[in-house]
Protein backbone atom coordinates (compact mmCIF):
# COMPACT_ATOMS: atom_id res chain seq x y z
CA UNK A 1 0.00 0.00 0.00
CA UNK A 2 0.78 3.45 -1.09
CA UNK A 3 3.04 5.71 1.48
CA UNK A 4 0.29 7.91 3.34
CA UNK A 5 1.78 11.22 3.26
CA UNK A 6 1.19 14.40 4.92
CA UNK A 7 -1.83 15.37 2.95
CA UNK A 8 -3.32 12.35 1.72
CA UNK A 9 -6.71 10.21 2.43
CA UNK A 10 -6.58 7.00 4.48
CA UNK A 11 -10.14 4.83 4.47
CA UNK A 12 -10.17 2.15 7.06
CA UNK A 13 -13.21 -0.62 7.47
CA UNK A 14 -15.69 2.20 5.69
CA UNK A 15 -19.35 1.27 5.80
CA UNK A 16 -22.52 1.93 4.94
CA UNK A 17 -25.99 0.29 5.65
CA UNK A 18 -29.33 1.81 3.81
CA UNK A 19 -32.15 1.02 5.32
CA UNK A 20 -32.83 -1.86 8.70
CA UNK A 21 -34.02 -5.07 9.10
CA UNK A 22 -34.93 -7.31 5.90
CA UNK A 23 -34.89 -4.20 3.65
CA UNK A 24 -31.04 -3.28 4.55
CA UNK A 25 -29.05 -2.98 1.56
CA UNK A 26 -24.42 -3.32 2.06
CA UNK A 27 -23.57 -0.80 -0.26
CA UNK A 28 -20.07 -0.59 1.58
CA UNK A 29 -18.93 -3.72 3.52
CA UNK A 30 -15.67 -2.48 4.81
CA UNK A 31 -13.65 -0.55 2.31
CA UNK A 32 -9.84 0.28 2.91
CA UNK A 33 -7.76 2.94 0.96
CA UNK A 34 -4.55 4.67 0.87
CA UNK A 35 -3.88 7.28 -1.51
CA UNK A 36 -0.85 9.69 -1.05
CA UNK A 37 -0.07 13.47 -1.52
CA UNK A 38 0.54 13.82 -5.37
CA UNK A 39 -0.86 10.38 -6.45
CA UNK A 40 -3.83 9.94 -8.91
CA UNK A 41 -5.57 6.17 -8.21
CA UNK A 42 -8.56 4.70 -10.29
CA UNK A 43 -11.31 3.34 -8.71
CA UNK A 44 -13.56 0.87 -11.09
CA UNK A 45 -16.01 -1.66 -10.65
CA UNK A 46 -19.27 -2.79 -12.16
CA UNK A 47 -22.37 -0.50 -12.20
CA UNK A 48 -23.99 -1.41 -8.24
CA UNK A 49 -20.64 -2.33 -7.18
CA UNK A 50 -20.28 1.58 -4.41
CA UNK A 51 -18.05 3.20 -6.10
CA UNK A 52 -21.03 6.32 -6.38
CA UNK A 53 -21.66 5.49 -2.08
CA UNK A 54 -17.76 5.52 -1.68
CA UNK A 55 -17.38 9.21 -3.37
CA UNK A 56 -20.17 10.35 -1.64
CA UNK A 57 -19.01 9.32 1.68
CA UNK A 58 -15.28 10.49 0.76
CA UNK A 59 -17.03 13.93 -0.11
CA UNK A 60 -18.79 14.37 2.74
CA UNK A 61 -22.43 14.22 0.99
CA UNK A 62 -23.65 11.33 2.73
CA UNK A 63 -22.65 9.62 6.31
CA UNK A 64 -21.05 6.34 6.61
CA UNK A 65 -22.36 3.72 9.24
CA UNK A 66 -19.07 2.83 10.39
CA UNK A 67 -15.41 2.81 9.73
CA UNK A 68 -12.76 5.66 9.62
CA UNK A 69 -11.35 8.37 7.30
CA UNK A 70 -8.25 10.65 7.79
CA UNK A 71 -7.73 13.79 5.69
CA UNK A 72 -3.76 14.37 6.30
CA UNK A 73 -3.21 14.26 9.75
CA UNK A 74 -7.19 15.17 10.39
CA UNK A 75 -9.29 12.51 11.87
CA UNK A 76 -12.58 13.52 9.49
CA UNK A 77 -14.71 10.47 10.67
CA UNK A 78 -14.77 7.51 13.12
CA UNK A 79 -17.95 6.13 13.84
CA UNK A 80 -19.63 9.58 13.42
CA UNK A 81 -18.51 12.62 11.96
CA UNK A 82 -15.78 14.75 13.75
CA UNK A 83 -16.46 17.63 11.89
CA UNK A 84 -18.51 19.96 12.41
CA UNK A 85 -18.67 22.11 9.89
CA UNK A 86 -19.43 19.59 6.53
CA UNK A 87 -20.21 22.26 3.86
CA UNK A 88 -16.48 24.05 4.87
CA UNK A 89 -14.99 20.67 4.75
CA UNK A 90 -16.22 20.29 1.31
CA UNK A 91 -15.80 23.59 -0.08
CA UNK A 92 -12.06 24.10 1.51
CA UNK A 93 -10.47 20.65 1.31
CA UNK A 94 -12.37 18.43 -1.03
CA UNK A 95 -12.54 19.61 -4.60
CA UNK A 96 -15.13 18.10 -7.05
CA UNK A 97 -14.62 16.83 -10.85
CA UNK A 98 -17.81 15.59 -12.34
CA UNK A 99 -18.68 13.84 -16.08
CA UNK A 100 -20.58 16.96 -16.94
CA UNK A 101 -18.24 20.50 -15.88
CA UNK A 102 -21.21 22.11 -14.61
CA UNK A 103 -19.95 25.27 -14.75
CA UNK A 104 -22.39 28.58 -13.69
CA UNK A 105 -23.12 29.75 -17.40
CA UNK A 106 -23.67 33.41 -16.64
CA UNK A 107 -20.29 33.84 -15.25
CA UNK A 108 -16.94 34.01 -17.22
CA UNK A 109 -13.92 31.42 -17.20
CA UNK A 110 -12.17 33.42 -14.22
CA UNK A 111 -15.16 34.11 -11.95
CA UNK A 112 -16.41 30.49 -12.06
CA UNK A 113 -12.74 29.12 -10.79
CA UNK A 114 -12.75 32.15 -8.34
CA UNK A 115 -15.68 31.74 -7.07
CA UNK A 116 -14.82 29.11 -4.24
CA UNK A 117 -12.06 31.48 -2.99
CA UNK A 118 -14.11 34.16 -2.91
CA UNK A 119 -16.68 32.25 -1.18
CA UNK A 120 -14.45 30.81 1.64
CA UNK A 121 -13.44 34.38 2.26
CA UNK A 122 -10.32 35.26 0.49
CA UNK A 123 -10.74 38.58 -1.17
CA UNK A 124 -11.53 39.15 -4.89
CA UNK A 125 -8.32 39.74 -5.79
CA UNK A 126 -6.24 37.13 -4.83
CA UNK A 127 -9.12 34.95 -5.31
CA UNK A 128 -9.07 36.00 -9.50
CA UNK A 129 -5.40 35.64 -9.25
CA UNK A 130 -4.89 32.14 -8.21
CA UNK A 131 -7.59 31.77 -10.93
CA UNK A 132 -5.50 33.02 -13.43
CA UNK A 133 -2.32 31.07 -12.38
CA UNK A 134 -4.59 27.74 -12.38
CA UNK A 135 -5.56 28.72 -16.00
CA UNK A 136 -2.44 29.50 -17.16
CA UNK A 137 -1.29 26.35 -15.73
CA UNK A 138 -4.11 24.52 -17.55
CA UNK A 139 -3.65 25.96 -20.93
CA UNK A 140 -7.26 28.09 -20.73
CA UNK A 141 -5.81 31.44 -20.16
CA UNK A 142 -6.66 33.02 -23.05
CA UNK A 143 -9.93 32.36 -22.45
CA UNK A 144 -10.26 33.51 -19.29
CA UNK A 145 -12.87 36.29 -19.78
CA UNK A 146 -15.02 33.75 -22.12
CA UNK A 147 -17.96 32.71 -20.94
CA UNK A 148 -18.92 28.74 -20.56
CA UNK A 149 -21.13 28.58 -23.87
CA UNK A 150 -18.24 29.68 -25.79
CA UNK A 151 -15.94 26.88 -24.71
CA UNK A 152 -15.00 23.36 -26.36
CA UNK A 153 -15.98 20.07 -24.23
CA UNK A 154 -12.04 20.11 -23.72
CA UNK A 155 -12.11 23.66 -22.09
CA UNK A 156 -14.50 23.36 -19.96
CA UNK A 157 -13.46 20.16 -18.30
CA UNK A 158 -10.23 22.31 -18.02
CA UNK A 159 -11.81 25.12 -16.32
CA UNK A 160 -13.82 22.63 -13.67
CA UNK A 161 -10.45 20.94 -13.11
CA UNK A 162 -9.42 24.47 -12.88
CA UNK A 163 -12.38 25.42 -9.91
CA UNK A 164 -11.35 21.79 -8.10
CA UNK A 165 -7.90 22.97 -7.57
CA UNK A 166 -8.75 26.86 -6.63
CA UNK A 167 -8.93 26.28 -2.55
CA UNK A 168 -5.87 23.98 -2.89
CA UNK A 169 -7.64 21.18 -1.02
CA UNK A 170 -5.72 18.63 -0.34
CA UNK A 171 -7.74 15.71 -1.87
CA UNK A 172 -9.36 15.83 -5.09
CA UNK A 173 -12.30 13.39 -6.32
CA UNK A 174 -13.46 12.87 -9.86
CA UNK A 175 -16.54 11.02 -11.24
CA UNK A 176 -16.00 9.73 -14.53
CA UNK A 177 -13.98 13.08 -15.59
CA UNK A 178 -13.41 11.56 -19.14
CA UNK A 179 -16.52 9.92 -19.99
CA UNK A 180 -18.00 12.45 -22.43
CA UNK A 181 -14.56 13.23 -24.10
CA UNK A 182 -12.57 11.69 -27.10
CA UNK A 183 -9.45 9.88 -26.73
CA UNK A 184 -7.34 12.25 -27.26
CA UNK A 185 -8.81 14.68 -24.82
CA UNK A 186 -9.22 12.48 -22.69
CA UNK A 187 -5.53 11.41 -22.11
CA UNK A 188 -4.65 15.06 -21.92
CA UNK A 189 -6.82 15.34 -18.99
CA UNK A 190 -5.56 12.36 -17.04
CA UNK A 191 -1.97 13.99 -18.06
CA UNK A 192 -3.07 17.04 -16.46
CA UNK A 193 -4.43 15.52 -13.54
CA UNK A 194 -1.56 13.10 -13.07
CA UNK A 195 0.61 17.05 -13.27
CA UNK A 196 -1.63 19.26 -11.02
CA UNK A 197 -1.35 16.44 -8.38
CA UNK A 198 1.96 16.61 -8.72
CA UNK A 199 2.48 20.06 -8.56
CA UNK A 200 0.17 20.94 -5.55
CA UNK A 201 0.84 17.70 -3.80
CA UNK A 202 -3.00 16.28 -4.21
CA UNK A 203 -4.18 13.20 -3.38
CA UNK A 204 -6.79 12.54 -6.56
CA UNK A 205 -9.41 9.42 -6.77
CA UNK A 206 -10.52 8.90 -10.56
CA UNK A 207 -14.08 6.75 -10.02
CA UNK A 208 -13.90 5.73 -14.28
CA UNK A 209 -15.30 3.03 -16.64
CA UNK A 210 -13.45 4.80 -19.45
CA UNK A 211 -11.19 1.91 -21.30
CA UNK A 212 -8.97 4.79 -22.69
CA UNK A 213 -7.59 5.90 -19.23
CA UNK A 214 -7.67 2.93 -16.85
CA UNK A 215 -3.97 1.76 -18.59
CA UNK A 216 -2.48 5.12 -17.43
CA UNK A 217 -3.17 4.58 -13.32
CA UNK A 218 -0.34 3.31 -11.52
CA UNK A 219 -2.38 2.10 -8.60
CA UNK A 220 -5.92 0.88 -8.93
CA UNK A 221 -8.84 -0.09 -6.52
CA UNK A 222 -11.38 -2.52 -7.97
CA UNK A 223 -14.26 -2.69 -5.87
CA UNK A 224 -17.17 -4.98 -5.73
CA UNK A 225 -19.90 -5.99 -3.87
CA UNK A 226 -19.06 -3.01 -1.81
CA UNK A 227 -15.31 -4.34 -0.93
CA UNK A 228 -12.12 -3.36 -2.33
CA UNK A 229 -9.06 -5.01 -3.88
CA UNK A 230 -5.68 -2.68 -4.73
CA UNK A 231 -4.43 -3.79 -7.68
CA UNK A 232 -1.14 -3.21 -9.60
CA UNK A 233 -1.83 -0.81 -12.42
CA UNK A 234 0.44 -0.05 -15.86
CA UNK A 235 1.09 3.37 -15.35
CA UNK A 236 1.56 3.72 -18.68
CA UNK A 237 3.59 7.03 -20.11
CA UNK A 238 0.38 8.68 -21.99
CA UNK A 239 1.54 10.35 -25.45
CA UNK A 240 -0.96 13.65 -26.38
CA UNK A 241 -0.24 15.06 -29.91
CA UNK A 242 -0.88 18.76 -30.14
CA UNK A 243 0.19 21.25 -33.33
CA UNK A 244 1.80 18.34 -35.29
CA UNK A 245 4.17 18.06 -31.91
CA UNK A 246 4.60 15.15 -29.33
CA UNK A 247 4.49 15.38 -26.19
CA UNK A 248 5.22 12.99 -23.92
CA UNK A 249 4.00 12.89 -20.31
CA UNK A 250 4.52 9.77 -17.85
CA UNK A 251 0.27 9.55 -16.32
Amino acid sequence: MAETGKRGITIEGLRKRYGSGDTAVDALKGVDMTVSPGEVVGLIGPSGSGKSTLLKCLGAVIEPTGGRMTLGSDVIYDGKWKIKDLRALRRDRIGFIFQAPYLIPFLDVTDNVALLPMLAGHPDGESRKRAMELLEALDVAHRASAMPSRLSGGEQQRVAIARALANRPPVILADEPTAPLDSERALSVITILNAMAKQYETAIIVVTHDEKIIPTFRRIYHIRDGKTEEMAGEGRSVEIKKNNQSEEETA
